[in-house]
């Protein structure tokens, strides 16, 4: 008799999880999930899609600066390389993931 006393003692002997401690518990770790997706991974998507918009919004004639920190004009655009000129009679071929940013674009617009 006292044995079953102990097999019915607290949480019912069931084992289940699913009460309310376990919802409780839960909380500061969905919390924390969601903290670290406001801060971090949706800003990140805000600037890779940003980022992705410009490149494709590449004409000839704009003004860039690479991932190095060459800044050229635009001659050339083919689907994944852009030719740039750096110099007088200096062109370099790119790959358009290697721009960084738009200086300028031929209408004299600035983006920065």
């Amino acid at each position: 008799m006292i044995q079953d006393a102990f097999a019915m003692g607290p949480g019912g002997g069931g084992g289940d999880a699913s009460g309310p401690g376990f919802l409780i518990s839960m909380i500061p770790i969905l919390l924390m999930f969601a903290i670290i997706y406001l801060l971090l991974i949706r800003p990140q998507q805000k600037r890779q899609r940003e980022q992705q918009a410009m490149l494709d919004s590449l004409q000839n004639g704009d003004k860039v600066v690479t991932q190095g920190g060459i800044i050229g004009v635009i001659t050339g655009l083919k689907s994944d390389v852009v030719t740039v000129r750096i110099a007088d009679d200096v062109r370099v071929d790119l790959q358009r993931s290697a721009i960084s940013r738009l200086i300028s674009s031929k209408k004299g617009n600035k983006e920065e």
